[in-house]
C-alpha cells in the first residue's frame, strides 16, 4: 500500500530507517510532544484530550521501561525514574495539574538530552577524526 501522503511517507522511512539510539530519541521526542499537547488541553478543559495525549505519553514510558536491560546498574536507576515518571503522568490526569506535567516533562526532557549527547558522542566515536594513538 503506498502512502498518499509525503509527510507520512518520510516519517515511516524514518523510523524504518533509524537505529535503537534514533528510535529511543524519537519517543522521548513523542512522550514530550504528548505531554505539551496534554498541557494545552488541560488549560483548555478539553479532558478527552487531554487524557488521550497523557495515556499516549504513559504507553511511551512504559515502553521506554520494556527496553531497558535490567542487568545494567544504570537500568535499575533508569527503571526507578521511569516509574516515578508514570505515576506522576498518571496523577496529573486525575488532579488535571499542570504543575505535576512540568515535573515530568523537566524529566523526560533531562532523558531526552542526555541521551540525544550520548548518540552525538558515540557518532563522534565511530566517525571520527580518526585520529587514533
Amino acid at each position: 500500500m503506498a502512502l498518499h501522503n509525503p509527510y507520512q511517507a518520510y516519517q515511516s522511512n524514518a523510523v524504518t530507517t533509524a537505529s535503537p539510539g534514533e528510535l529511543t530519541l524519537m519517543l522521548y521526542n513523542g512522550c514530550l510532544r504528548f505531554i505539551k499537547a496534554a498541557r494545552m488541553a488541560m488549560e483548555n478543559k478539553e479532558i478527552e484530550k487531554k487524557n488521550e495525549n497523557l495515556i499516549k505519553a504513559q504507553n511511551i514510558i512504559s515502553e521506554l521501561r520494556v527496553t531497558l536491560n535490567m542487568e545494567l546498574e544504570v537500568s535499575k536507576n533508569m527503571m526507578a525514574m521511569y516509574d516515578y515518571i508514570l505515576r506522576r503522568l498518571i496523577e496529573a490526569n486525575m488532579k488535571n495539574d499542570t504543575a505535576i506535567l512540568d515535573e515530568a516533562e523537566e524529566l523526560v526532557t533531562g532523558f531526552r538530552d542526555t541521551w540525544k549527547q550520548a548518540i552525538q558522542l558515540n557518532r563522534q566515536k565511530q566517525f571520527g577524526s580518526g585520529d587514533r594513538a
